[in-house]
């Protein structure tokens, strides 16, 4: 299974030191069902509302640095939050979700958890928050410094142009020029161009052709 239940003392060690019991407190107040997922591409976190017999659930990929699982697990807060004020009368990232978690995150900055460019990053974050924290590349580009990152991956940006990369799934691209917000990256087997996130994580064999 890609999903597993933790007990909530196991919580702590996938969070930043002291924020256990501030984010306990929610948990208990509306009987959430936390999972911590495998690690996923297409997601960081997932939400799904009360219904029937079945609590608040709420997954959150555990491959994450500490940082970066409590910013993610806010954000999906955040959506419980808004169901429990509006149901479904409002959109998932509309501004009453947007108001919820800038309020949220307001709150968890009042403590000293997150190191200087991380609040700073998040305090640029309250007055429009994106739909997903990967969508503030500014943001996402500040976390990944505290990712313990395996040999050879590296964020896309730091790769000089025409260096071949490989992705998640396999695929192998050439690096190309940047279009305002991301890199044309033309795919070796197929010639098809793709648009990628500067921050978007790859695999390169050769370090030789990596930044300094």
């Amino acid at each position: 299974m890609s999903k597993v239940e933790q007990p909530m003392h196991a919580l702590a060690a996938f969070l930043p030191d002291n924020t256990y019991p501030y984010v306990a407190e929610y948990l208990h107040r509306y009987k959430v069902h936390l999972t911590v997922a495998k690690a996923r591409s297409s997601v960081l976190g997932d939400y799904r509302n009360a219904y029937k017999d079945k609590h608040h659930r709420i997954s959150v990929n555990g491959n994450l640095n500490k940082y970066a699982f409590l910013i993610t697990l806010l954000h999906e807060l955040a959506h419980l939050l808004t169901f429990e004020q509006y149901k479904h009368t409002v959109a998932a990232h509309g501004k009453e979700w947007k108001q919820t978690y800038s309020n949220l995150l307001a709150v968890f900055l009042q403590h000293n958890i997150f190191p200087a460019d991380i609040r700073q990053a998040l305090l640029q974050s309250l007055q429009n928050p994106a739909a997903s924290s990967c969508a503030e590349v500014h943001l996402t580009r500040i976390l990944a410094n505290y990712d313990e990152r395996k040999p050879g991956v590296f964020l896309l940006e730091q790769l000089p142009q025409h260096t071949l990369f490989t992705t998640k799934d396999g695929r192998q691209f050439t690096k190309g020029n940047k279009l305002r917000k991301r890199y044309r990256c033309q795919e070796v087997r197929t010639g098809i161009v793709y648009l990628f996130s500067p921050v978007y994580e790859v695999m390169v064999e050769d370090n030789s052709s990596t930044m300094d």
